[in-house]
């Protein structure tokens, strides 16, 4: 059964420093097996034990620079980003210099999100200061006239004039990006909530709104003159206009020729013609 200082020596989570001594004499002792294996030749197998302890190092400096990041940037992908500044710590550490791994460490990995990051960001940083500096000018008249701010009032705050002021907001509406499926509150309460979507017009869509209100009455009275034909007629009607059935399957369905089908069919439609022209010009 091991001690109990080496039990705790073995779950130590950092790399104790020292100037007095070289770092590698307060390793655990497993731990300072993996890196004495892997700093002469390399080793394979060292390399990934080191990766795996320090992988928890990696996910807390994600979790420091995703808290000031935009909902919409995934931990896991800042995690991704972070093991490429592990690994490169690891290759590059000197333990002969007696300073924490996790001191070395953890600015590579921060610097290897940030960098990916910046990497990946479509927007000029000159437009991400611009940004900053409209909204801190908008805070800091908010704050001192308890009111909102007038956009000349921004724009002599930022040494502006205000159509300069206007060029540098419609650089900045390209900044933030949302999802279409992302939920907003509306209603008078602000309880109820719909989609970014259900809010865009659709170019698409040349529907009239008298003309949809006008087909809706016009539905609603034709839906009341069928309900005025015989059982028969409604039969039909649903069997050829719904099924898409000849007059010839009908009648078989019936048990009547299909000169009677057509019969009946002309009947009906002639009824639900003179209804909606009764209709018409009731109105």
């Amino acid at each position: 059964m091991p001690s109990k200082d080496k039990t705790e020596d073995k779950v130590k989570p950092t790399v104790a420093g020292s100037t007095d001594a070289s770092a590698a004499a307060d390793l655990p002792d497993e731990l300072a097996v993996f890196w004495s294996d892997f700093r002469p030749g390399g080793s394979q197998k060292a390399r990934e034990r080191l990766i795996l302890h320090y992988a928890p190092l990696v996910k807390y400096v994600a979790s420091r620079v995703g808290s000031g990041l935009p909902a919409s940037i995934e931990q896991a992908d800042l995690i991704s980003y972070g093991m490429f500044g592990l690994i490169d710590a690891l290759e590059k550490f000197d333990l002969e210099r007696g300073i924490k791994f996790e001191t070395y460490a953890i600015p590579r990995i921060k610097g290897a999100i940030l960098d990916e990051l910046r990497a990946l960001d479509w927007v000029p940083r000159s437009v991400r200061f611009k940004a900053r500096e409209v909204d801190r000018a908008y805070a800091e008249i908010e704050a001192r006239e308890k009111r909102q701010p007038t956009e000349s009032e921004v724009a002599e705050r930022l040494g502006l004039t205000k159509g300069e002021l206007h060029d540098v907001i419609t650089q900045i509406s390209f900044v933030s990006v949302m999802a279409l499926d992302e939920a907003l509150s509306v209603g008078a309460d602000r309880g109820d909530t719909m989609s970014l979507m259900d809010t865009l017009a659709d170019p698409g869509d040349l529907t009239d709104p008298a003309a949809g209100v006008e087909d809706q009455e016009t539905r609603g009275m034709l839906a009341a003159a069928i309900n005025d034909l015989s059982e028969r007629e409604k039969v039909v009607l649903t069997l050829y206009y719904f099924e898409g059935m000849t007059l010839s399957e009908i009648g078989e369905i019936l048990g009547v020729t299909e000169s009677r089908v057509c019969q009946i069919h002309t009947k009906a439609v002639g009824a639900l013609r003179k209804h909606l022209s009764e209709a018409d010009a009731d109105v």
